[in-house]
């Protein structure tokens, strides 16, 4: 049998071989990649907001990564899961039965209750108008603390993976000593506390505040650090503003372009949009190359 050797036919196998080899290997990448489904206030559609209920909940969808959740401080010095560092007229109960007004719920302060206290507020029988799909049941705000362990006992009977958990910060300046503690008293308390409880890998802080982001930087570098946006100034100037490179950047998905996707993932930097309730919204977010979702709703996930 006569061999070709002729050069050109040379050429065009190995250019063929080569193009083979190298979708094989994109395909193979894409397909080991970790999408991050994050669970929003664990599964705020579906149950009462920042629960122990709402997380478990969370977790029953397998696709689910990330657990989402908002910290405050109570007067006892106890990270509690509240995305308001008060307790809100919308959702929430006081002891004697009676709903939170509006014009008494920032009297009703979390820096200036006890855990224990906290505890005899309702804040899951009232539902909530926003979201007809959740279920009332009475409930209240947990500790940091009481969720991460509920949740490793909920893997540790299932045989689950750890999920990650993706903690807020809510902080502002207005918030110093009125709401919260001041804020290096604020984002050292959080470092220890999540230390304490969840493997490095198993952490990120988040918060629309860059000072504890920046404190945090310079006390635990190692620790994942990503910056939430809900401003028009882009990412350029919004990392300016940071100061230094996060390791995620998590604006509101509207103002999300898929040059913004580009040009932070030259920099290493991963995106993550909040919070994203539409299926057609996160198929359209997938396709523009976002690393992760944060969304109400974890059962729309297997839809897609």
């Amino acid at each position: 049998m006569k061999i070709n050797k002729n050069p050109r036919h040379i050429n065009v196998a190995l250019l063929l071989l080569f193009l083979f080899t190298t979708f094989t290997t994109s395909a193979q990448n894409m397909e080991n990649k970790t999408f991050d489904w994050q669970g929003h206030r664990g599964a705020r559609g579906l149950l009462p907001e920042n629960t122990i209920p709402a997380f478990l909940k969370a977790l029953e969808f397998r696709a689910v990564t990330t657990l989402e959740l908002d910290l405050a401080v109570s007067k006892d010095g106890i990270l509690i899961v509240s995305h308001e560092p008060w307790m809100s007229e919308k959702i929430c109960t006081k002891p004697d039965g009676s709903p939170v007004t509006k014009a008494e719920e920032k009297n009703l302060k979390i820096m200036e209750l006890t855990y224990e206290e906290i505890k005899q507020y309702d804040c899951g029988s009232r539902g909530n108008a926003r979201f007809p799909e959740q279920a009332a049941m009475k409930t209240h705000k947990p500790s940091l603390a009481d969720v991460v362990n509920e949740v490793k006992k909920y893997c540790f009977m299932r045989k689950l993976d750890l999920p990650s958990f993706n903690i807020e910060i809510k902080s502002e300046e207005a918030y110093d000593g009125v709401f919260t503690p001041p804020i290096e008293d604020y984002a050292k308390l959080v470092v220890e506390e999540v230390q304490q409880l969840l493997p490095r890998e198993k952490v990120c802080i988040q918060s629309f505040d860059v000072r504890p982001l920046q404190i945090i930087h310079e006390m635990e570098p190692g620790i994942t650090l990503a910056l939430l946006v809900e401003n028009l100034s882009g990412p350029k100037a919004n990392l300016e503003r940071l100061g230094f490179q996060p390791d995620i950047y998590s604006p509101y998905y509207k103002l999300l372009r898929k040059k913004h996707i580009k040009s932070l993932h030259k920099k290493g930097i991963r995106v993550i949009p909040w919070t994203v309730n539409n299926p057609k919204a996160m198929k359209k977010l997938i396709r523009k190359g976002v690393d992760g979702i944060i969304t109400d709703y974890p059962n729309l996930i297997e839809a897609l």
